[in-house]
């Protein structure tokens, strides 16, 4: 009964210890999947963009160009 006990208990481990590592590769996935929007955006909010140069609307930071040489 004992050996019955631990082996269940072993592949419960295991089961939850791969459920894991497959959540984690899933988020990592969808965060490489953000598109980006403008040529300028802000360093401190870079959900802030534009398509011309000028200033943050919430920190007022200037907007920097995007580096666009891996974009192909």
């Amino acid at each position: 009964m004992k050996k019955l006990f631990i082996i269940l208990a072993l592949a419960g481990l295991i089961l939850n210890v791969s459920a894991c590592n497959n959540y984690n590769a899933q988020k990592a996935n969808s965060n490489k999947k953000i598109k980006k929007k403008g040529k300028y955006f802000c360093t401190m909010n870079p959900d802030v963009t534009s398509d011309k140069p000028g200033v943050c609307s919430k920190c007022g930071m200037e907007l920097v160009k995007r580096d666009t040489a891996d974009d192909k």
